[in-house]
């Protein structure tokens, strides 16, 4: 149904973008793409907050659509949740679980010679986040000593959720998913949010990144552009 080979210039390409697979693309052949843990599945993300079944992509005529799967972690397009099936448009992204992103592509003809080269041309200003390595980079300088797990755990969260706010709730899951039903303190998370704020501060003096929601939650805020630059 769906294969890494023989490209079909008439066919969309879903490509991995973020997460387990970066890189990979896959050309639609069939009418539908199901997307998830299982070994079952036409695209297997081995990651454990991706469900067996999570997303499904398929046609009607000429039209391409996505639904979630009722899966545990959810899927955003475009960073909003899917609450139902909708209809997918060229550059569509489509994130799973907070973990991983697909990019919807119209047709093999226009997928992008490799990721980097992509990539390549998109400022670096701000914060960047590199998933393969859990690298942080705050204007083209990369922080040192890397972030310790948990804090590496939250900032992915807030990062990947492109700027919506994510609850404390979301927090746990992400952070704590081991000890989510035991439960987690709001002091842990505020010390916890506490310290990757002090250790992004490294590089950044000017602009605080995390912003407290008050009775929501936490984002991550970028720098606006500079119109001169």
């Amino acid at each position: 149904m769906v294969s890494e080979q023989s490209p079909d210039l008439d066919k969309p390409v879903v490509m991995i973008t973020e997460g387990p697979l970066r890189g990979q693309q896959w050309v639609m052949h069939g009418d539908q793409l199901l997307i998830g843990r299982g070994s079952h599945c036409d695209i297997v993300i081995p990651e454990r907050r991706v469900s067996r079944e999570h997303v499904r992509i398929w046609r009607e005529g000429t039209k391409y659509f996505v639904e979630d799967l009722h899966s545990k972690n959810g899927t955003h397009v475009n960073a909003i949740r899917l609450e139902e099936a909708r209809e997918l448009s060229e550059g569509d992204e489509i994130q799973i679980a907070l973990c991983v992103k697909l990019k919807f592509i119209g047709s093999e003809a226009t997928v992008p010679l490799s990721l980097d080269e992509e990539e390549a041309g998109q400022t670096r200003r701000g914060l960047v986040l590199d998933p393969r390595t859990r690298q942080v980079m705050i204007n083209g300088q990369v922080l040192e000593p890397q972030l310790s797990l948990y804090q590496y755990r939250l900032l992915e969260l807030l990062y990947r959720n492109n700027g919506g706010v994510c609850t404390r709730d979301e927090v746990v899951q992400a952070v704590w998913p081991e000890a989510a039903e035991e439960g987690i303190s709001e002091q842990a998370i505020d010390a916890l949010v506490r310290r990757l704020r002090d250790r992004l501060a490294e590089l950044s003096h000017d602009h605080q990144y995390i912003v407290t929601v008050r009775g929501h939650g936490f984002r991550l805020v970028q720098p606006e552009e500079d119109p001169a630059g």
